[in-house]
Order: structure tokens, then C-alpha cells, then sequence
């Protein structure tokens, strides 16, 4: 059988690096990725309540946190900057607060930054995000994927791979569809492979969305 392995876990030490940066003790260390964890779901739901436009798309592109002894820093991706609070410090103010009253940790001081994404299609949960909206909105689902490949397509990637999975346009019995466009090779490590899984919910149940996108070769 074929063994699956997330690409950015196998890939990490030469074209990936974690979105998380800190140090701790073993005894510590479960602690720092549930505060991870809480800063993240605490800006995707800033996000989620905050957004000017109901198209519930949140365009981030991914979260990075580096911690230190007394300052966290957050980096957020973010793809569309005028879906939230670019230009508006009032807005990360807010959000600084929001994150901060989340753990009460008094010793170390909270620091968000934010920097705009060039290609926000060329980015898989974003791609992830728009499929999932399409889905909602009951868009057949090979209309949605392929749409989604279009975009990335005027992103100048090399390829893309979007799978499925559920009870996709409400069907009894749940499958996987998928559909592939250029070249993905997941087992070449000095690949840059970009992946992201996905869970959305529709009236029929939860449905899985996974992309991988072959940036370049090393």
C-alpha cells in the first residue's frame, strides 16, 4: 500500500520550514503547541467576525509564529488585505487585544505583524477556502476544482493536484474525486510541494478538500 505523509512534514530541512519557531523544555512542549494552536484559531474567528465583505472568505494564507522569551511574535499571510485590517492599526490593535486576553500570560508582550501575499491563488488554503465556498454555494464540484485550477494556473506553478472527499453534491454513498493538472512528483524531495487539508461543512455533512501545489524544483 502506499504510505501517505504530509509533503511539508517530509520535506522539512530543505525546501520547507515550520510555521512555528520556539523553544522548550519536553516537560513545556504540549503547552506551546496548545497556545499555537489558540492564537491561530483566535485570529482565523477575528477574522471570520471582523471581515468587511459576507463573502465568508478569510484569505489567509497561513499563520507563523516565532516566540522568545518575552515577545511572541505572529506573522499573518494574508492574501486579499482589504478583506480585513490593513491600513486600520485600530484593527491589529484590536486584534493584538483579542489574542492577548486569549492566554493570560503577563510576562510577554504580543506582536502581530501583517504582510500582503503576492500570488493569493498560487496559495492552497486559500484555493482550499474558495472551493469551499463554491460548495456551499452548491457549485458542482468539478466545476468548483476546476475553476480553482484555472486560477492557479496564472500563478506560474508548475502543478496542481485538488482532491475531495465526502458525500460530494449530497449523494448517499461518500467518495473521493480528484483531478490533477501538470506535474505534482510528492516523492522528489528537493520538490517545493505546498499542501494544505481542508474540512468544510455542507448541509449534506463534512466534506475533505486537499491540495498540493508543485511551486519549483530545487
Amino acid at each position: 500500500m502506499g504510505q501517505k505523509i504530509n509533503p511539508l512534514g517530509f520535506r522539512l530541512g530543505t525546501t520547507q520550514s515550520h510555521h512555528s519557531f520556539w523553544f522548550a523544555q519536553p516537560q513545556n512542549y504540549s503547552a506551546g503547541i496548545q497556545e499555537d494552536e489558540k492564537i491561530r484559531n483566535c485570529i482565523k474567528d477575528y477574522v471570520q467576525k471582523n471581515k468587511r465583505t459576507s463573502s465568508g472568505f478569510e484569505g489567509i494564507a497561513r499563520i507563523q509564529i516565532k516566540k522568545r522569551i518575552d515577545l511572541i511574535q505572529v506573522i499573518i499571510h494574508i492574501g486579499f488585505p482589504n478583506l480585513l485590517i490593513e491600513g486600520r492599526t485600530r484593527g491589529i490593535e484590536e486584534l493584538q487585544m483579542n489574542v492577548q486576553k486569549e492566554f493570560h500570560s503577563v510576562n510577554r508582550r504580543l506582536n502581530i505583524v501583517i504582510t500582503r501575499v503576492e500570488k493569493p491563488y498560487g496559495q492552497p488554503n486559500i484555493l482550499a477556502e474558495y472551493i469551499a465556498l463554491q460548495l456551499k454555494n452548491r457549485v458542482s464540484f468539478r466545476k468548483a476544482m476546476k475553476k480553482a485550477i484555472e486560477l492557479t494556473e496564472q500563478t506560474d506553478t508548475k502543478g496542481i493536484q485538488v482532491q475531495i472527499a465526502g458525500r460530494i453534491d449530497g449523494k448517499e454513498i461518500a467518495r473521493v474525486e480528484w483531478i490533477r493538472e501538470g506535474r505534482v512528483p510528492l516523492q522528489t524531495i528537493r520538490a517545493k510541494i505546498d499542501h494544505c487539508s481542508y474540512t468544510t461543512r455542507t448541509i449534506y455533512g463534512v466534506l475533505g478538500i486537499k491540495i498540493w501545489i508543485f511551486v519549483d524544483e530545487k
